[in-house]
């Protein structure tokens, strides 16, 4: 079956914000004594729950209290930044390589997506851009994506997802998308191969996949 419909993932995928996101991370750690991570590491063990990934650096257990203080942390730190970020080299590209429909679907505040897509010269290219409508982040995308795509009116098997993260796989599986996978996110490539799913270096590679899929 051919995909129609394409849905981006924006943090670490369009836009290329790896940095920002770990240095982002060290204060929220720094901020309750705990060790700082280089990329390497963030991409060798970052997972959603985002909660767990924490637990797993601080060696201990974080709990909803605290892990909405750290969360907290973090994203007063990443607005700081944001404004420095670039969409990947060859994001627009990519986005004009794909012929059919297309949408962003991001785990980033909603009230904050909207105008920075519109800062970026997005705005217009996606027949909705939806992301978390909550105050706490860092929940699993499975439930995110099957809202976005009923909104859409789109069926999973109509789909494609372009992301940077298992969790953006997993959330493909479970409305019977397709995914292809991006090696210049907030994941090692390694792990990304490991899944067995299509991984590519570019987003315009991405793109080309998900037109074979």
């Amino acid at each position: 079956m051919t995909r129609t419909h394409l849905v981006w993932d924006w943090n670490g995928t369009l836009l290329d914000d790896l940095s920002l996101v770990v240095s982002s991370t060290n204060e929220a750690f720094a901020a309750v004594g705990g060790r700082a991570v280089d990329p390497d590491e963030h991409r060798a063990r970052f997972r959603r729950p985002v909660a767990e990934f924490y637990a797993e650096i601080l060696g201990r257990a974080v709990d909803e209290e605290e892990f909405g203080e750290l969360d907290r942390i973090f994203h007063d730190a990443y607005r700081l930044g944001l404004t420095d970020m670039t969409l990947a080299h060859d994001a627009m590209t990519a986005i004009k390589s794909w012929p059919g429909s297309q949408s962003l679907l991001s785990m980033w505040f909603h009230s904050e997506l909207v105008p920075a897509v519109e800062t970026y010269g997005l705005g217009g290219v996606f027949t909705r851009v939806d992301g978390l409508r909550t105050e706490v982040g860092g929940h699993l995308k499975a439930g995110h994506l099957a809202r976005h795509l009923a909104e859409l009116g789109v069926d999973g098997s109509q789909a494609v997802l372009i992301g940077d993260s298992l969790d953006d796989a997993a959330a493909a599986d479970s409305v019977g998308a397709a995914i292809v996978l991006y090696s210049g996110g907030f994941t090692h490539p390694d792990r990304l191969r490991a899944s067995g799913r299509p991984v590519a270096d570019t987003l315009v590679d991405a793109v080309t996949t998900a037109r074979s899929l």
